[in-house]
């Protein structure tokens, strides 16, 4: 459960610097996005949460929608929480907050994760995602094998 300190709000642009700054705390080894590719991402209108512990952005996560209906479907294109901030339930209410989103749609939502991410690959099957697919050298440039995950709308 997220402690009570924590809010989950929309992401601004504001906010692009330190989403870059964890990005590069988070996936060393791979290349992490910048401040530019998170602005462009809510600039095209794509529906982006943040974490925020007082005035300190600590998590951010991302959908967007690649079909409408009648078969919509979204795809997860990132979840990052600080380092510090980790296991206390952020990611979780980040992801459950764009799966509200998704379920509004009606989409099926999918995403990828990396083989050997097993606390993500756990969370992701908590919350109902089912392994469909694997990439082979999906992530550049370290050549780590990705799932892609599936999970289908909830009324």
């Amino acid at each position: 459960m997220t402690p009570a300190t924590f809010e989950i709000d929309a992401l601004q642009e504001s906010d692009a610097a330190r989403c870059a700054e964890l990005e590069k705390l988070l996936f060393p080894g791979e290349h992490p996005w910048s401040e530019r590719a998170f602005r462009e991402e809510l600039r095209m209108g794509h529906h982006y949460l943040a974490a925020r512990d007082r005035n300190t952005l600590v998590g951010y996560a991302g959908i967007a929608f690649v079909a409408g209906p009648p078969h919509a479907e979204a795809e997860i294109h990132t979840i990052g929480v600080d380092p510090a901030y980790q296991r206390r339930g952020i990611g979780r209410e980040l992801l459950r907050g764009l799966l509200v989103v998704a379920d509004a749609a009606g989409a099926t939502v999918f995403l990828e994760v990396r083989t050997d991410n097993a606390a993500a690959r756990t969370l992701y099957e908590d919350e109902g995602f089912t392994v469909v697919g694997l990439r082979k050298r999906y992530y550049q440039p370290s050549g780590a094998d990705a799932h892609t995950m599936r999970r289908e709308p909830r009324a």
